[in-house]
């Protein structure tokens, strides 16, 4: 009986010690590294993504950091990405460069380049281009991982 209980107590060691590797082996994998090579993104136009309305172009997307994003949009005179909607993540726009209608919540602001509009959860945003050049701006958001 006691040899039993000695073998069982061993076994049991001997799957907590190979689950903690495995968990830890995990881990590991999962660490990413920074290196200059990746923690610098200077815009190039060919990785540009083209959409109905202009383009946009991923400083940052989900698989960099946990979720966080940084993305350049660009929408041609007059366009807009897509109608108001909401999410649950907040969101920020910055506009570099032209004429931004923004919408939230049933109500619309109009500015231009280094300007900051926020969108909270949940809440209904959009924004548009209501000049006659292109709209520049970049959205700032972190996504829910999974």
């Amino acid at each position: 009986m006691k040899k039993l209980k000695g073998c069982l107590l061993f076994s049991l060691i001997l799957v907590s010690l190979t689950y903690a590797q495995q968990k830890n082996e995990v881990l590991n994998d999962s660490i990413k590294t920074y290196t200059i090579e990746n923690c610098v993104n200077q815009f190039k136009m060919e990785k540009a993504v083209s959409t109905n309305v202009g383009y946009q172009y991923w400083f940052a997307d989900k698989d960099f950091i946990d979720g966080r994003t940084l993305k350049l949009s660009v929408v041609a005179p007059h366009k807009s990405t897509h109608a108001p909607h909401q999410h649950i993540e907040d969101e920020f726009f910055f506009v570099l460069e032209g004429t931004a209608e923004f919408y939230l919540d049933g109500k619309t602001q109009t500015a231009g380049a280094y300007t900051s509009f926020y969108c909270p959860s949940n809440s209904m945003h959009g924004i548009s281009n209501v000049g006659d050049t292109e709209l520049k701006y970049l959205v700032i958001k972190k996504y829910e991982q999974n």
